[in-house]
Protein backbone atom coordinates (compact mmCIF):
# COMPACT_ATOMS: atom_id res chain seq x y z
CA UNK A 1 0.00 0.00 0.00
CA UNK A 2 1.30 3.04 -0.88
CA UNK A 3 2.07 5.91 1.74
CA UNK A 4 -0.08 9.09 0.68
CA UNK A 5 1.40 12.70 0.44
CA UNK A 6 1.86 15.03 3.26
CA UNK A 7 -0.40 17.30 1.65
CA UNK A 8 -3.38 14.64 1.63
CA UNK A 9 -2.89 13.98 5.40
CA UNK A 10 -2.94 18.11 6.02
CA UNK A 11 -6.34 18.49 3.74
CA UNK A 12 -7.66 15.64 6.00
CA UNK A 13 -6.66 17.96 9.21
CA UNK A 14 -7.86 20.79 7.56
CA UNK A 15 -10.95 18.79 6.81
CA UNK A 16 -11.74 18.08 10.47
CA UNK A 17 -10.37 15.04 10.83
CA UNK A 18 -7.38 16.31 13.36
CA UNK A 19 -5.94 12.95 14.20
CA UNK A 20 -4.39 12.66 11.19
CA UNK A 21 -2.05 15.38 12.08
CA UNK A 22 -0.41 12.43 14.05
CA UNK A 23 1.37 11.43 11.04
CA UNK A 24 2.52 14.81 10.07
CA UNK A 25 4.03 15.09 13.48
CA UNK A 26 5.87 11.39 13.30
CA UNK A 27 6.95 12.77 10.16
CA UNK A 28 8.14 16.39 10.80
CA UNK A 29 8.99 16.73 14.57
CA UNK A 30 12.68 15.82 14.94
CA UNK A 31 13.36 18.19 11.80
CA UNK A 32 11.43 21.09 13.32
CA UNK A 33 12.81 20.37 17.21
CA UNK A 34 16.22 20.46 14.72
CA UNK A 35 15.65 23.01 12.82
CA UNK A 36 14.62 25.13 16.12
CA UNK A 37 17.67 24.15 17.66
CA UNK A 38 20.32 25.80 15.87
CA UNK A 39 18.52 28.50 15.45
CA UNK A 40 18.05 28.50 19.77
CA UNK A 41 21.04 26.65 20.72
CA UNK A 42 18.00 25.85 23.60
CA UNK A 43 16.73 22.29 23.99
CA UNK A 44 13.61 23.53 26.08
CA UNK A 45 12.92 26.48 23.83
CA UNK A 46 13.01 24.08 20.87
CA UNK A 47 10.88 21.86 22.88
CA UNK A 48 8.50 24.80 22.94
CA UNK A 49 8.99 26.19 19.94
CA UNK A 50 8.03 22.91 18.44
CA UNK A 51 5.24 22.22 20.32
CA UNK A 52 3.95 25.45 19.63
CA UNK A 53 4.38 24.75 15.76
CA UNK A 54 1.99 21.75 15.77
CA UNK A 55 -0.39 23.23 17.82
CA UNK A 56 -0.80 26.72 15.56
CA UNK A 57 -1.18 24.28 12.71
CA UNK A 58 -4.44 23.05 14.32
CA UNK A 59 -5.57 26.60 15.32
CA UNK A 60 -4.99 27.66 11.19
CA UNK A 61 -5.33 24.97 9.33
CA UNK A 62 -8.18 26.56 7.59
CA UNK A 63 -5.10 28.34 5.53
CA UNK A 64 -3.59 25.33 4.23
CA UNK A 65 -4.95 25.40 0.71
CA UNK A 66 -5.54 22.64 -1.73
CA UNK A 67 -2.85 24.06 -4.07
CA UNK A 68 -0.05 24.09 -0.72
CA UNK A 69 2.92 22.07 -0.84
CA UNK A 70 2.86 20.93 2.73
CA UNK A 71 6.87 21.41 3.76
CA UNK A 72 7.26 24.76 2.52
CA UNK A 73 4.04 25.76 4.74
CA UNK A 74 5.07 24.05 7.72
CA UNK A 75 9.08 25.59 7.58
CA UNK A 76 6.78 29.09 6.45
CA UNK A 77 4.97 28.89 10.06
CA UNK A 78 7.97 27.59 12.10
CA UNK A 79 9.71 30.00 10.55
CA UNK A 80 7.24 32.83 11.97
CA UNK A 81 7.00 31.12 14.86
CA UNK A 82 10.80 31.73 15.41
CA UNK A 83 10.78 35.11 14.33
CA UNK A 84 7.97 35.49 17.29
CA UNK A 85 10.29 33.79 20.12
CA UNK A 86 13.27 36.24 18.73
CA UNK A 87 11.16 39.46 19.16
CA UNK A 88 9.70 38.21 22.55
CA UNK A 89 13.55 37.56 23.63
CA UNK A 90 15.10 40.88 22.96
CA UNK A 91 11.95 42.42 24.77
CA UNK A 92 12.70 40.07 27.82
CA UNK A 93 16.31 41.03 27.44
CA UNK A 94 19.39 41.88 25.47
CA UNK A 95 21.46 39.15 26.64
CA UNK A 96 23.51 36.77 23.85
CA UNK A 97 22.53 33.25 23.57
CA UNK A 98 25.53 31.43 25.54
CA UNK A 99 27.23 28.57 23.60
CA UNK A 100 28.18 26.79 26.56
CA UNK A 101 25.16 25.41 27.29
CA UNK A 102 25.12 23.74 24.01
CA UNK A 103 27.20 20.54 23.39
CA UNK A 104 24.60 18.26 21.02
CA UNK A 105 26.61 16.57 18.43
CA UNK A 106 24.06 16.94 15.18
CA UNK A 107 26.72 14.29 13.49
CA UNK A 108 25.74 11.28 11.95
CA UNK A 109 28.20 8.38 13.82
CA UNK A 110 29.90 7.95 10.38
CA UNK A 111 31.34 11.96 9.67
CA UNK A 112 35.28 12.25 9.71
CA UNK A 113 34.54 14.84 11.47
CA UNK A 114 35.00 15.40 15.26
CA UNK A 115 33.16 17.37 18.14
CA UNK A 116 35.72 20.72 18.28
CA UNK A 117 34.66 21.24 14.17
CA UNK A 118 31.18 21.20 15.35
CA UNK A 119 31.58 23.45 18.01
CA UNK A 120 33.74 26.34 15.37
CA UNK A 121 31.23 25.40 13.10
CA UNK A 122 28.82 26.29 15.27
CA UNK A 123 30.34 29.72 16.67
CA UNK A 124 30.72 30.43 13.13
CA UNK A 125 27.31 29.95 12.22
CA UNK A 126 26.69 32.06 15.19
CA UNK A 127 28.54 35.33 13.88
CA UNK A 128 26.19 35.35 10.53
CA UNK A 129 22.72 37.20 10.70
CA UNK A 130 19.81 35.70 11.53
CA UNK A 131 18.59 35.62 7.75
CA UNK A 132 21.83 33.85 6.74
CA UNK A 133 22.17 31.55 9.86
CA UNK A 134 18.48 30.65 9.05
CA UNK A 135 18.91 30.18 4.73
CA UNK A 136 21.97 27.80 6.07
CA UNK A 137 20.47 25.66 8.57
CA UNK A 138 17.31 25.07 6.43
CA UNK A 139 19.71 24.33 3.04
CA UNK A 140 22.23 22.39 5.18
CA UNK A 141 20.72 20.98 7.77
CA UNK A 142 17.16 20.52 7.01
CA UNK A 143 18.09 19.15 3.44
CA UNK A 144 15.48 21.98 1.91
CA UNK A 145 15.93 22.61 -1.78
CA UNK A 146 15.70 26.30 -2.71
CA UNK A 147 12.83 26.19 -4.31
CA UNK A 148 11.19 25.14 -0.71
CA UNK A 149 13.26 28.23 0.68
CA UNK A 150 11.95 30.15 -2.18
CA UNK A 151 8.42 29.53 -1.11
CA UNK A 152 8.91 30.27 3.07
CA UNK A 153 10.73 33.43 2.18
CA UNK A 154 8.66 34.74 -0.23
CA UNK A 155 11.79 35.14 -2.83
CA UNK A 156 12.75 34.29 -6.03
CA UNK A 157 15.17 30.84 -6.06
CA UNK A 158 17.52 33.33 -7.97
CA UNK A 159 17.83 35.62 -4.74
CA UNK A 160 18.06 32.35 -2.58
CA UNK A 161 21.14 31.13 -4.49
CA UNK A 162 22.86 34.24 -4.25
CA UNK A 163 22.11 35.06 -0.54
CA UNK A 164 22.82 31.11 -0.22
CA UNK A 165 26.09 31.88 -1.81
CA UNK A 166 27.37 34.97 0.20
CA UNK A 167 26.07 33.24 3.83
CA UNK A 168 28.43 30.45 2.87
CA UNK A 169 31.25 32.25 1.67
CA UNK A 170 30.73 34.50 4.81
CA UNK A 171 30.53 30.93 6.58
CA UNK A 172 33.66 29.69 5.36
CA UNK A 173 35.70 32.98 5.79
CA UNK A 174 34.88 32.90 9.50
CA UNK A 175 35.08 29.38 10.24
CA UNK A 176 38.79 29.51 9.04
CA UNK A 177 39.88 32.62 10.67
CA UNK A 178 39.17 30.43 14.16
CA UNK A 179 41.30 27.39 13.47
Amino acid sequence: MAELSDEIYMQRVRDGEISELSVLFERYHKKIYNFYLKLTHDKVASQDLTQNLFQRIIRYRHSFRDDSIFKPWIYRMARNIHIDYCNDRKKMTNNAINMEHYHENTAEANEPYGAEEFRLLDEALLKLSSEQQELIILSRYQGLKYEEISAIRNISVGAIKVQMHRAIKQLREIYFKQL
